[in-house]
């Protein structure tokens, strides 16, 4: 992908991530839920920006994968999405290691795990992504 698909895409993903999490806010009620998005697109290099601000969006958002295929993002984006989305009824352990099978989704949640840890959470999620952090590091990827 050249570099203006690449920055027409994360543009694209930026403002559905926008609209979609407008009355969103983080735990405490008052911070934006962008914030923590970009935080994470922060955190990765440019092409894996688009998958990073789309992350927690058919997770949280009523945007699904068949709307952001039909828009035309690119498989690996769409792909890695579909795996960050934590679906009802999965234990952690088998979500975390459905992602392990793409790199590009692993990057991502990473990054998401370590933004997530640098925002005061609470004892119970502070286990909880220490122990994914854990089992991608024991995966060979860098944490």
């Amino acid at each position: 992908m050249n570099k203006e698909d690449l920055a027409y895409w994360i543009k694209a993903m930026e403002q559905i991530a926008i609209d979609a999490h407008k009355d969103q806010t983080r735990n405490d009620g008052k911070t934006p839920y962008m914030k923590h998005v970009y935080g994470v697109a922060n955190a990765v290099e440019d092409k894996l920006k688009p998958i990073a601000l789309g992350h927690d969006l058919v997770e949280d958002t009523p945007i699904t994968i068949e709307e952001l295929i039909a828009v035309g993002f690119p498989k690996y984006i769409t792909d890695a999405v579909e795996l960050l989305t934590h679906k009802k009824g999965v234990s952690n352990m088998d979500y975390w290691k459905k992602i392990l099978k793409n790199p590009d989704a692993a990057i991502v949640k990473i990054a998401d795990i370590k933004y997530n840890l640098s925002d005061s959470p609470s004892d119970h999620a502070r286990v909880k992504y220490e122990k994914a952090l854990k089992l991608f590091a024991m995966s060979g990827y860098s944490v």
